[in-house]
């Protein structure tokens, strides 16, 4: 059972923008650090985003930063992926998580809570 979900994916064309949105699937009392991951057929989970609980601090890929933008939420563990100059190379499955500690926000398996994912679509 998935403790986050997310919303917005869709299919755009290259250049363009989308906006993602992830939350609890119930309520939460902790705040988590979040992050966004992404994973394209036939390849690894690959870390894309991240923000700290209090949204002071944000880390990003190479191959996002500069086009991409994760601002959190109004609402306790929301977070948002901005996203803009898409490419065919950011076709893939996205991914949210949340975690409770650690500072190691490019590695997946320090994440606790994951959403199912949602698909983006970058048409050439």
């Amino acid at each position: 059972q998935a403790q986050l979900v997310e919303s917005g994916g869709g299919l755009v064309q290259t250049g363009g923008s989308l906006r993602l949105y992830c939350g609890p699937a119930g309520e939460t009392f902790t705040l988590y650090s979040m992050g966004w991951f992404r994973q394209a057929p036939g390849k690894d989970r690959e870390f894309v985003a991240a923000v700290t609980g209090s949204g002071g601090s944000t880390y990003y890929a190479d191959s996002a930063n500069g086009r991409f933008t994760i601002p959190r939420g109004s609402a306790k563990n929301t977070v948002y992926l901005h996203m803009s100059g898409l490419k065919p190379e950011d076709t893939a499955v996205y991914y949210c998580a949340a975690r409770v500690g650690g500072t190691d926000y490019s590695r997946a398996l320090g994440y606790d809570f994951w959403g199912r994912g949602t698909q983006v679509t970058v048409s050439s």
